[in-house]
């Protein structure tokens, strides 16, 4: 006998797929790690800027830093855009407009730029190290770019410098890079032991390990008034308050 279950449509799974702060579909699925519930990750990120407590069942989710908490759910976002035919393009051609409307103008250094045929990125500092192989020039070379200052954050009071400068503070990479990211190009540039944690900061606010260089800028840089650039990231040993 011939199966006789109803199709299912995709509104049929809504509930699963739709952001309970912006009701819309779910963009870059976010899980609060305390409970479970997943929103868009610029929808809680800016829910925690007022409140450490979950939006959806009111758990506290962390006394003074939520963001830690925060887990992107990458085969969710895998999912939903299976079900919901040209979510993916429409994001990523949002995004890219966002960018181009956005990207800093300093000095004129962009409109130059186009003046000359370069390729119109933010940021020029040339985020290739100086020992990097040049087979991996192109790595991410069509993702929007974005360049950042690295700092060594001193006076944590702590007895001894465990953490140096880096001899390159200014990289360019993928605005799509992530602070784990960041903190294990920091722990090989530095030679640090697997076993060392640091934190990476943005005016003071220690940034989750998930966080992407692009959520930062515009949530944490740009829209906190800072108008110069690079972007200023801020690296320390991670202070145990326990």
């Amino acid at each position: 006998m011939a199966a006789t279950g109803r199709k299912h449509l995709v509104k049929d799974f809504n509930h699963f797929m739709t952001c309970y702060l912006c009701r819309g579909y779910l963009i870059k699925p976010t899980t609060v790690t305390e409970c479970l519930h997943t929103f868009c990750k610029s929808c809680i990120v800016q829910h925690f800027e007022d409140s450490n407590d979950c939006p959806r069942c009111g758990i506290q989710v962390h006394e003074t830093n939520p963001l830690e908490m925060l887990r992107l759910d990458n085969t969710l976002e895998e999912i939903i855009f299976k079900l919901v035919p040209g979510l993916r393009e429409r994001e990523e051609q949002q995004e890219l407009e966002f960018w181009k409307k956005n990207q800093p103008r300093e000095n004129g250094q962009a409109e130059r730029r186009q003046r000359l045929g370069l390729p119109d990125v933010v940021g020029d500092y040339g985020g290739r190290d100086e020992d990097d192989d040049g087979d991996e020039e192109d790595y991410h070379r069509n993702d929007p770019q974005i360049a950042i200052c690295l700092d060594c954050l001193r006076n944590t009071g702590q007895s001894e410098a465990t953490v140096t400068d880096l001899m390159k503070r200014f990289i360019r990479c993928s605005s799509r890079v992530t602070v784990g990211t960041i903190k294990k190009f920091l722990s090989l540039k530095l030679q640090l032991p697997s076993s060392y944690e640091l934190d990476v900061l943005c005016n003071g606010e220690i940034m989750g390990r998930d966080h992407t260089l692009e959520f930062i800028y515009m949530t944490r840089w740009r829209l906190h008034g800072e108008n110069t650039y690079p972007m200023v990231l801020e690296y320390r040993p991670r202070i145990d308050f326990g």
